[in-house]
């Protein structure tokens, strides 16, 4: 008998049995068209776990409720499952983060999360408290991951499968980018984690919410029971008031101007410089790179209507492992997609030792960084960014050597070299 999760596919808690199940290689079967509400409230649902919530897992031993149980066990059927750690201490620091992040992130995210949604009666001074809680863990964590990539050791472990899906929650549903750009070290954790292979071949494409959702409002049940005689006036109420045609026709009439007006970015007075001329002639160069390439970029660059820039991680003593250091930059290169018409960069990991080294090149359209990118990619701010100045010829020199991938670079060994075109 196959394992069988009995949760919806958008589940967060379903997720860590998922997830868990990616990295242990362990078949888990989630059951088609299961609607919460519905689904669990069956008898045979019941059986399973007897008070209805979800998520279940049904094992040839039995049925396991809970979910950070359901996850454990996943990871526990595969002999010496690096999910689990190395040691006892390891073991022992995996179980600290889980309980963590149930009783700290969790719990405070469920209680800030269902009052306002309407599940539970909404006291401002209780919100206060539920966030002032929330912020108070998250700084903590925001402490660890400043100088940890992962929870506990040099790779995944169950703690981040546990620790990221409850974060999901709150990244997705209640914490915008204004919220959690006060835990920088947490969103790049986040990122980094939800763009894991397996992550994403679970999760999917997680997008961060663009605000907090606002308080449910309360219905006017007593005004409504001591009227029970007018019917009439209750036949006239559906002025769809709550549901207005009107006012929804106006807010996408405001959502629909929004694309027409032009990228400040197009509104730049022309260039000589194509952009995708440069980008054509980058990709088709296969020889004689500096005397094609390079020569050719320099003949078309146009200080004025565009600009070079420097960047280097700023928490470059965290890159300790090599595919972890070449994903965290791959994250932001897809990060980075929203500038795509207006940029071009090169991104080199290098270093013959961890730490390794992080630090780019970019070229922008205008003579600064685009607003749009700085605002919209929360990556720009783990990098310091200094402006080519390309009257000197030692900085000329290093973008022409960060165009070529030239090896040596700076005398370190070239780990990796990711292209933005």
């Amino acid at each position: 008998m196959a394992l069988v999760l009995y949760a919806g596919n958008t589940n967060k808690n379903g997720y860590k049995t998922l997830i868990a199940a990616e990295y242990s290689g362990v078949k888990v079967e989630l059951v088609p068209d299961f609607v919460i509400g519905v689904s669990n409230k069956t008898p045979e649902y019941l059986k399973l776990n007897p008070i209805g919530k979800v998520p279940v897992l049904e094992t040839p031993e039995g049925p396991i409720f809970e979910s950070n149980a359901m996850a454990r066990y996943v990871t526990r059927l595969k002999a010496d499952n690096p999910l689990c750690g190395s040691s006892l201490i390891d073991y022992a620091q995996i179980e600290q983060w889980i309980d963590f992040s149930s009783l700290e992130i969790d719990a405070n995210l469920l209680h800030w999360y269902r009052p306002r949604i309407g599940r539970t009666v909404y006291i401002a001074p209780f919100e206060e408290a539920t966030i002032s809680s929330l912020k108070r863990a998250l700084g903590a964590l925001n402490t660890h991951l400043a100088s940890n990539t992962f929870l506990v050791g040099h790779s995944v472990t169950l703690a981040d499968i546990i620790m990221t899906c409850n974060l999901f929650m709150g990244f997705t549903f209640l914490m915008p980018k204004s919220f959690t750009s006060e835990f920088p070290h947490v969103e790049r954790y986040f990122w980094t984690m939800v763009n894991q292979p397996n992550f994403r071949k679970v999760m999917g494409d997680v997008k961060q919410t663009d605000a907090t959702p606002p308080v449910a409002k309360k219905p006017a049940q007593p005004k409504e029971a001591a009227k029970p005689k007018k019917e009439e006036p209750k036949k006239k109420e559906p002025k769809k008031e709550p549901a207005k045609p009107k006012p929804e026709p106006a807010e996408e009439e405001e959502e629909a101007p929004k694309p027409k007006p032009k990228n400040p970015l197009d509104l730049l007075p022309p260039s000589k410089m194509v952009l995708d001329e440069w980008k054509r002639l980058y990709s088709n160069t296969k020889s004689n790179f500096r005397e094609v390439a390079i020569k050719g970029f320099w003949d078309m660059y146009d200080p004025e209507g565009y600009s070079l820039w420097f960047c280097d991680y700023k928490y470059n003593d965290e890159n300790t492992v090599t595919f972890v250091t070449m994903n965290k930059v791959g994250g932001f290169l897809q990060r980075m997609d929203l500038a795509r018409k207006y940029a071009f960069g090169k991104m080199l990991v290098t270093g013959d030792n961890p730490p390794y080294k992080v630090q780019g090149l970019w070229l922008f359209r205008g003579p600064e960084i685009p607003q749009f990118v700085i605002d919209e990619c929360y990556d720009m701010e783990l990098y310091d960014w200094r402006k080519v100045d390309i009257s000197d010829e030692v900085q000329k020199e290093r973008v022409n050597q960060m165009i070529e991938d030239a090896e040596p670079f700076e005398g370190e060994t070239l780990v990796d070299a990711k292209c933005f075109k």
